[in-house]
């Protein structure tokens, strides 16, 4: 029985202008055979004659690297002749020959309707690629859940303080600008008609409502989910997330669950600090264009704004906050191994996030119009 060094390629030099190969010369096999190969050819050969007769085996990956090492010496006006080579391996001596002087294909350039196909398939393998994503967050959420002292509370706090707390100023500065110019644009219409009091429903709707959700949610996508897109996207590329699995740790378990829990209870929160302080930007410039003070504007939004608007606002925001953070997460898990794969999946992830939560809450809107609320 032929043994494991039977197998592997070898070539020796009986004599010179000779050089006999044997064992199989495979990609499997083959090994630093090129190097042994380019120390036996000398400058001073015009001829060299390839004994075939010992191979057990040889494939094109061993033919082209013969070829490739012998190029420079046919170059030189030297001559291979092959002797005790099977007729099968001699075709296929000729053969590869002939493709390594071949001309590379021509790239067919692709038509309008091919480009269309192509992104429309693209964009299915996303969505189902997104879909399973979803799909195992919610199993672990299930497998998690009656074992709360499995819970990483810590990560949890970590992620609440970096998308929450640390986005508290430019959630406020932007609520609040935008509290003055719904304020302002309704100003002239209201004094127009006389109806100075009714900014108050204007901005208590709306704020509550539609703007500050939305707002909130678009700040938290540009800057929470692109974080955690280049957070695990980076993972990736340095492999700690094979590391992850090797060891055990679920990478979903450590990386995706602590920051969807984070923002379904930040963004909520966040958007009731927009409410607030988008309410009293409204309330600063009615005071100033329409006369209505703070004490009658209170009094009248404590009276005619009712709660559910309030708890409509929240409600989009949670389902923005998953929506958020599973997209991130997502564009992390499909970065490929280099830096410029990192940056175009946190783009990606803004993006989708922000468009994303525009559908969202365009669906609720018709939604809440059919349920009369």
């Amino acid at each position: 029985m032929p043994t494991t060094e039977t197998f592997v390629a070898a070539i020796t030099q009986p004599a010179p202008g000779k050089l006999v190969l044997s064992g199989s010369w495979t990609a499997c096999a083959i090994g630093d055979i090129d190097q042994h190969l380019a120390r036996l050819l000398s400058s001073d050969q015009t001829v060299i004659q390839l004994d075939g007769s010992q191979l057990i085996s040889i494939d094109s990956i061993g033919i082209w690297v013969l070829q490739r090492r012998l190029q420079s010496f046919l170059d030189q006006g030297g001559v291979i002749q092959l002797s005790g080579w099977s007729p099968q391996y001699q075709k296929m001596w000729d053969i590869v020959s002939q493709q390594k002087h071949a001309a590379p294909p021509a790239s067919a350039s692709s038509s309008f309707v091919e480009n269309i196909g192509k992104k429309v398939e693209n964009v299915r393998q996303d969505s189902l690629a997104l879909l399973s994503f979803v799909g195992e967050i919610a199993m672990t959420f299930a497998r998690l859940l009656p074992h709360p002292q499995r819970w990483r509370w810590r990560p949890v706090l970590h992620n609440i303080q970096l998308a929450g707390f640390e986005a508290l100023p430019i959630v406020g500065i932007t609520s609040f600008l935008l509290g003055i110019v719904v304020a302002y644009q309704g100003a002239d219409q209201l004094k127009h008609y006389g109806a100075n009091i009714f900014v108050v429903e204007l901005v208590g709707y709306s704020m509550l409502r539609e703007f500050a959700p939305l707002i909130t949610a678009i700040i938290i996508a540009g800057r929470s989910g692109s974080s955690y897109a280049a957070q695990i996207g980076t993972m990736v590329v340095t492999e700690e997330v094979d590391a992850m699995r090797t060891i055990g740790i679920v990478p979903i378990d450590l990386l995706v669950i602590p920051k969807v829990i984070a923002l379904l209870i930040a963004l909520p929160l966040l958007t009731i600090f927009a409410d607030v302080i988008g309410v009293l930007g409204g309330m600063v410039m009615a005071s100033l264009q329409l006369g209505v003070g703070f004490h009658e504007f209170a009094e009248r939004f404590g009276t005619e704004i009712p709660l559910k608007t309030l708890l409509i606002g929240v409600g989009k925001a949670a389902m923005f906050s998953i929506a958020i953070a599973v997209i991130g997460c997502f564009q992390g898990f499909r970065t490929e191994g280099n830096a410029d794969s990192v940056g175009r999946q946190t783009t990606r992830s803004v993006v989708q996030a922000i468009f994303v939560v525009i559908v969202l809450d365009a669906l609720f809107s018709v939604i809440f119009n059919l349920l009369d609320l």
